[in-house]
């Protein structure tokens, strides 16, 4: 039995060690940037250590800004991208022929380049001296005064973002979930078809909870993904997020590590933990929430 454990920890070696290099060291060490105050890169010194780095941090308007647009972008996107998702695989579920084709159809935006959408995006609802945009033509039509959806005012702006992402985003949902679905068990809705129930009580009694699991997974994984958000805002605004006010949480770090205001990481490292702590905590929460709303089988 010794001899076993020995070889799986050998197995195990390899991917134990890049964990260790690439996950746990920088963690260690982004932790340790965040408590030297006055660091100065160019010496590798600092003034000492505490908790100064997260006081700046956090009265930095730019990041009051960033964090604000990120919590905006989580809240709307996750649900949204997940409730369109479901009711999308639904329908492909009940879909027998060309059900391939429409899967296909749906998954596209998922392997396309994030950038040539985020231009394509800025094409339709950019509004220039020659053009008032496709959006803008559409709602023309209805007596709508064009808006500046790229450079005009906040909402417009934020309203792009979350379209951006929730197209994004919603393909990869739409795969997972149609695999979800297909795995239910035809015998339950043969049960339910026997007894009359309607089909919005399949729907929440049977359909839901059977892929509860995988609603969850993608829950999670959509929070995170949101919170990490950042190459979607500079496909659409470009790199000088803080002047157009669309900046996240993570263009902040990267603003506060290479960008115009760059060369301070111990202020970056601090961001970068309070996002880590965000994150831990609303993930904690979903798995205490999922204790009585997931069901496994």
């Amino acid at each position: 039995m010794e001899k076993r454990n020995h070889k799986a920890w050998l197995y195990l070696a390899p991917a134990l060690v890049f964990l260790g290099l690439f996950l746990v060291y920088p963690l260690i060490d982004v932790f340790i940037f965040s408590l030297e105050e006055g660091y100065n890169f160019a010496s590798q010194t600092s003034f000492g250590t505490g908790l100064y780095n997260f006081s700046y941090v956090l009265h930095d308007p730019y990041f009051l800004q960033a964090l604000k647009n990120t919590f905006i972008l989580v809240l709307i996107t996750v649900p949204v991208s997940t409730g369109l998702a479901l009711l999308i695989s639904v329908g492909l579920a009940s879909i027998k022929k060309l059900r391939n084709l429409f899967q296909t159809i749906y998954f596209l935006p998922y392997v396309t380049n994030t950038l040539a959408v985020g231009l394509v995006f800025m094409i339709l609802f950019q509004k220039t001296p020659y053009s008032d945009g496709f959006v803008n033509l559409i709602l023309g039509f209805f007596g709508v005064a064009p808006i500046d959806f790229i450079g005009g005012p906040y909402w417009a702006k934020m309203l792009v973002l979350c379209l951006y992402t929730i197209w994004v985003v919603m393909p990869f949902k739409v795969l997972v979930l149609t695999s979800a679905l297909a795995s239910v068990k035809q015998d339950y809705y043969n049960a339910a078809m026997v007894d009359g129930t309607p089909k919005w009580r399949v729907f929440t009694k049977i359909t839901v909870p059977m892929i509860s699991p995988t609603l969850f997974y993608l829950i999670i994984t959509g929070f995170i993904g949101a919170f990490k958000a950042y190459s979607d805002a500079v496909a659409l605004f470009g790199t000088n997020l803080n002047a157009a006010e669309m900046n996240t949480i993570v263009g902040y770090v990267y603003d506060m590590l290479y960008g115009a205001s760059g060369g301070y990481p111990s202020y970056a490292s601090a961001a970068a933990v309070i996002l880590f702590a965000i994150v831990l905590t609303i993930t904690c929460i979903n798995l205490i929430v999922s204790r009585k709303h997931v069901h496994y089988s």
